[in-house]
Formats: structure tokens, sequence, C-alpha cells
């Protein structure tokens, strides 16, 4: 299988996922280039990242050195969908890094221009994390009955929304949003950094909402200033449904006549004393049955990187061999649609009603 070629459009942090999923898998992906805005983060980017540079998309989309498969646009918000009309324009596939645009308005204008070519995708890769992914396993086999609702403490806004919508099978219909602001202390340790040297708490605020996306389906959204970084704030996922729920890693469900069953969904690992196949993700399972299967075992990749490779792995699918959309541009709008929901409500301290948006159908 040839690797998925693809050139990025940003040089900044998370532009660098990208870049390493080329170096430790080049059998299935291969970075052909970087727009970078300057000779001098040009430069930079060649010697640490071992990939050609250019200045504009249009010399990316134009063949330098290759003509590129796909497009990763990793840039600032207002930038994003400029850059994703241009190399749709060139009719160049492109994977838009989220959100693919700051406001509501800006969301309706790119759907405008670009939603019809069928040509977006949306980075939104925490479905794509293992665990996440084992849950929905869990959900898709019908193990804890129809799904109803889920509660998100682990990331923010539009990461957690699109979440809530993977593990419900919710489309993108309407829903009305409540939230309410909270501040109490608490220790901030850590943040992308690394150790702030924080002994002493601070003021930290939480937003919590509800989401009521109709037909009796609802969501809990809890997320606490820097909660990404802060060890002292843990992941919490609970999904429910019509005969069991997913609480973190446990699951808990009706299996008959007088008998409810808990279960752990169990993640096995290489490179554990004896082992001596280096420390590597194999797999998910629940009671035997597995659930994620580590596709890039041997590339000794954390959680966040596994999501990143399937969300890549899966637009190659997409372009290779006529699989399906990984992420398509309306479910990162609607992500971002009730995500900037739950900021407007916290902000007004109003109810929120979401509308039936254009992408809906």
């Amino acid at each position: 299988m040839a690797p998925l070629r693809f050139g990025i459009v940003g040089s900044g942090w998370r532009a660098e996922f990208f870049a390493r999923m080329a170096r430790v898998l080049p059998e299935r992906f291969e970075c052909v280039g970087v727009v970078s805005r300057s000779a001098e983060r040009g430069a930079e980017v060649e010697a640490q990242w071992g990939v050609p540079t250019v200045r504009t998309v249009a010399e990316l989309v134009g063949g330098f050195p290759e003509r590129p498969e796909l497009v990763v646009a990793s840039v600032p918000w207002p930038v994003t969908p400029g850059v994703v009309r241009e190399v749709v324009a060139a009719g160049v596939p492109v994977l838009a890094e989220t959100p693919p645009a700051p406001d509501a308005d800006g969301l309706r204008a790119l759907w405008s221009d670009v939603g019809a070519s069928g040509l977006v995708q949306v980075a939104e890769h925490s479905p794509f994390m293992p665990a996440h992914a084992a849950r929905r396993a869990v959900v898709e086999a019908g193990l804890i009955g129809e799904p109803t609702s889920v509660q998100v403490s682990s990331t923010h806004l539009y990461h957690a929304t699109g979440l809530v919508r993977s593990l419900l099978g919710a489309g993108r219909g309407p829903a009305v949003v409540r939230t309410s602001r909270f501040e109490a202390p608490l220790l901030d340790p850590l943040s992308r950094d690394g150790w702030t040297g924080a002994t002493e708490p601070a003021t930290a605020a939480t937003l919590l909402a509800t989401i009521d996306l109709g037909d009796g389906r609802s969501a809990l959204y809890d997320f606490t200033d820097n909660q990404w970084h802060n060890p002292l704030r843990t992941n919490r996922i609970v999904v429910r449904g019509s005969l069991g729920e997913i609480v973190s890693d446990e699951v808990t469900r009706w299996a008959g006549e007088r008998t409810v069953v808990t279960s752990r969904i169990e993640r096995r690992m290489s490179g554990i004393e004896q082992n001596l196949d280096g420390f590597d993700l194999e797999h998910l399972s629940l009671e035997g049955r597995v659930l994620y299967r580590n596709e890039f075992h041997g590339a000794r990749l954390a959680d966040d990187d596994l999501a990143v490779a399937g969300l890549l792995a899966g637009c190659a699918a997409w372009l290779h061999d006529d699989g399906p959309q990984p992420y398509p541009l309306a479910d990162g709008c609607h992500d971002h649609l009730l995500g900037l929901a739950i900021e407007e409500s916290a902000r007004t301290g109003r109810p929120v009603e979401v509308e039936t948006p254009p992408w809906a159908t």
C-alpha cells in the first residue's frame, strides 16, 4: 500500500504532530512539504523535521517537490478558512485543524463556499483515541443497549462535543445548551511547557453545561481551566445506555434475568517486566473481545499520537480505497457550533438554542 502523501500549512506545535507521524511511520505516511511564514522558520523546520518548506500554499499544491494528495491546515483559527478555500480551489483534499472557522458566521460562510466540494475533513482526533474507540465499540456492540447520555470531564468545547456525538451516534440537529461557571482554588503544577513550580492553589474556573440533543439524548460537560495538563484533574467519561453504562474503563450491563455484570476494559501493553518487545500498546479488550487493536504497533506511540495516526490512516482509506470520510467538515462545524453555545451560555447566564444548521443533512 502506497503511503499517504500530505503537505502541511503551518509550522507550529500541533503541525509537528503530523510531521512526526511521517517520520515514525514512513511506510504509511509521507510529508512532502511544509508552508512556513518565513525563510528563517523554514530553515528551522527543514533542520528539525527533515522536510522541505515553501512560503505559499500555491507552491505546495502546485507540486513542490511533489503534489500532495492531502493538505493539513494547521494554522491560527482566523487563518484556517482562507487556507481551506485556497486548497479546495486547487482541487486538493484538505484536513483542517479544529475548529475550521473561529465563529458561527465563519462556519456558515465556509460551509457555503466549500461544503458541497466533499474535499474537506476536520482533524478532530478525540474519537480516534484508543480508549474512546474502545468505548465506542462497546456501545456499537449493543452491550449497554441504546446510548442515551454522555458525561465528559476530559477535554474542552469542540473536542468534548465531538466525543459526545460520536459515543451517542448523534447527528447534527438542534440542541439546547445551559452552562454555569464556577470558580474555586486549584493547584496548577503542570502546563504544556512543563512543571510550573506552583506550590499554592490559585483561582480556576470550571464550566458545567448540559446539552439536550433531543430524542432523549443528553450530555454533561465539565471542564476546568488547564484540565488537559493538570494531573490533579483526571479524565472521567460516562456513557449511559438503556441496559447499562460505561464509567471510565468499567462496563456494567444487563446480562440476562437477575444477572448484572461489571467488567473492565483491559489495556494490553508490551514491554512490561520480562516482556522484551518494547513498551507499546497492543490492544484494548473486554471479556476477551478485542475492542481496539493498535495497527501502528512497533512505532511506540502515545495515545494522542495514535489518534493522529488513526486520523491520517482514515484519510488514506478515504482517498485510496473509497472508504468513509474520517471526519467531514459538517461534523467539525457542528462540534464547534455546540462549543460556542457552551461559551455563550456561560457568558450570558441564559440557555442557548442551537437551531438546525445548513450542514445538518
